[in-house]
């Protein structure tokens, strides 16, 4: 299973980090996903499984970074999130996903249950 932790509330302009740790199986690239109310599921992020590619949108770029250490545990995902705002907010899932490049994560297949982020004052 996949597991999200991390989620929270915190003021504009605030920060937080996102896990997802994964059991039963080994993870390999990973896409971190979000939903706000009324929008669309939104890619975020996404890390190849030796960590060497990754991708952010647009909408977060400079501001989200993905992480992961696979020396140390190749099986847990980080989401670093600074600078929030409130468009931020949402429920955030990883997947296990086919492949990271320049143009996203394709193919999710295995999906956490998510964790709510809301960015507010």
């Amino acid at each position: 299973q996949l597991v999200e932790s991390g989620g929270g509330l915190v003021q504009p302009g605030g920060s937080l980090t996102l896990s997802c740790a994964a059991s039963g199986f080994t993870l390999d690239s990973v896409g971190w996903f979000r939903q706000a109310p009324g929008k669309e599921n939104e890619g975020v992020s996404c890390i190849s499984g030796d960590g060497v590619s990754t991708y952010s949108a647009d909408s977060v770029k400079g501001r989200f970074t993905i992480s992961r250490d696979n020396a140390k545990n190749k099986n847990t995902v980080f989401l670093q999130m600074n600078s929030l705002k409130p468009e931020d907010t949402g429920v955030y899932y990883c997947a296990a996903i086919l492949r990271c490049n320049s143009g996203g994560a394709s193919h999710p297949h295995y999906w956490g249950q998510g964790t709510q982020v809301t960015v507010s004052s």
